[in-house]
């Protein structure tokens, strides 16, 4: 077992990617307004998507490719698709759960608005998301994939650890009975939430496209990375994730539930209303715990994400042209930080709509990730030792029926 830990990484990865905003902003909002009444939906989306982001890893394992080539062995129709939908998310993604990040560094190491380099109208917040994106390119820079490996465990068990406690601390403080009453929504505004709600829960289903990357490059360095270690490694982050959502979804619940609290849409101010309200329901001695597990869930996703999009698009148009592309990596990640740099010049006062735009894209378009991954995982393109047995199969057409029939739902009621 202890071995097996060890080999951990891309399972990592793929739940520090996972645990951002949807389950900081979204789940806690979740419990802030519905107490655990939509616990249903945080357990059956990652029920009903589960087949499909391990699909990523299972293929990367068991035949020495990405998720990428698996979709350009299918046509190049899909990958086109693929590439089409990506350049259309990957910079409001990104901008989306930045700016989450540059607001809790604002609240948590304060104002920096004194350093504006020259430009008077930059704001404190507008300053931490340059230098956060300058310390992740940094990081992934020189150090790549094997400095993001290491980087990622520290993280996730600090963000595990200062959350978990959390929880219980709210707990203790909590005076009520714990009501575990399920609800469906009922209004358009609520309706929209619970989609944007399972869109990033516990991720959007574009993640296996990464996961696969990440499991390539894990068996450059690790020769044991085979299919029973990716799995076992794919699970114990997606059982990470799961936990960590419900824990969000408590805290939001134990400590704001009928608090009557409404959250800002602008990124410094809905920080410090996280915080605050932790805070001042637990106590001033929380604000540690709080803090480092709000912003290490928040900047494993922006390092992650600025990670991984990279390498899709790079391989993705080198698939497509039948041509390498040197420094493509590199080319990418410096497009996809000015990109999120200058739509958050543009949206940083409207947080709120950004992540609603972000996760409800998401969901909409999981359909699609979803049907390829299985039609690929049970192709001949797949060894038959590693496609999925009849329980997955079931699994994955539920999850088909699931995702396309709310995805359906939701447009019929714009």
């Amino acid at each position: 077992m202890l071995a097996k830990i060890k080999q951990l990484g891309p399972g990592l990865l793929f739940a520090g990617a996972a645990i951002g905003v949807s389950h900081l902003v979204q789940s806690t909002r979740a419990g802030a307004d519905f107490g655990l009444g939509l616990l249903w939906a945080l357990l059956l989306v990652n029920l009903f998507k589960y087949p499909f982001f391990q699909f990523g890893p299972r293929y990367a394992a068991a035949t020495g490719e990405t998720l990428l080539e698996g979709y350009n062995r299918l046509g190049k129709g899909v990958l086109i698709t693929f590439f089409i939908l990506n350049l259309a998310t990957i910079f409001t993604i990104q901008a989306a759960v930045t700016i989450v990040t540059a607001g809790l560094a604002n609240s948590l190491f304060g104002d920096i608005s004194f350093l504006n380099f020259g430009f008077s109208n930059l704001s404190s917040v507008e300053l931490w998301t340059i230098i956060l994106l300058v310390v992740c390119l940094l990081i992934l820079f020189f150090g790549r994939y094997k400095a993001l490996d290491k980087l990622i465990k520290i993280i996730i068990l600090i963000l595990s650890l200062s959350t978990l406690f959390a929880v219980i601390f709210a707990y203790k403080a909590f005076n009520s009975p714990i009501a575990l009453k399920q609800v469906l929504p009922e209004n358009g505004t609520e309706l929209a939430f619970l989609i944007a709600f399972m869109g990033w829960m516990p991720a959007p289903l574009d993640i296996s496209v990464w996961h696969s990357i990440w499991a390539i490059e894990k068996r450059k360095s690790e020769k044991e990375f085979n299919p029973k270690t990716a799995l076992f490694d794919f699970n114990f982050g997606f059982a990470g994730a799961i936990i960590l959502g419900i824990a969000f979804l408590c805290l939001g619940y134990f400590v704001m539930f009928n608090s009557g609290e409404t959250f800002s849409n602008q990124a410094g101010v809905f920080s410090n209303q996280l915080i605050n309200i932790y805070t001042n329901s637990l106590g001033n001695w929380s604000y540690a715990i709080i803090g480092i597990a709000a912003f290490t869930a928040m900047f494993s996703t922006t390092i992650t994400t600025l990670d991984a999009s990279p390498r899709a698009m790079t391989k993705s148009l080198e698939l497509l042209t039948n041509k390498a592309i040197s420094q493509g990596y590199v080319i990418w990640i410096l497009i996809l930080a000015i990109g999120t740099i200058v739509i958050f010049l543009a949206f940083a006062s409207e947080m709120g709509i950004l992540i609603q735009i972000a996760t409800v894209l998401s969901f909409i378009t999981a359909p699609f990730y979803a049907i390829i991954n299985f039609k690929l995982i049970t192709s001949k393109h797949t060894p038959k030792a590693w496609r999925p047995n009849l329980i997955l199969r079931l699994l994955s057409w539920l999850g088909i029926a699931f995702l396309l029939g709310f995805s359906f739902w939701y447009l019929s009621i714009l």
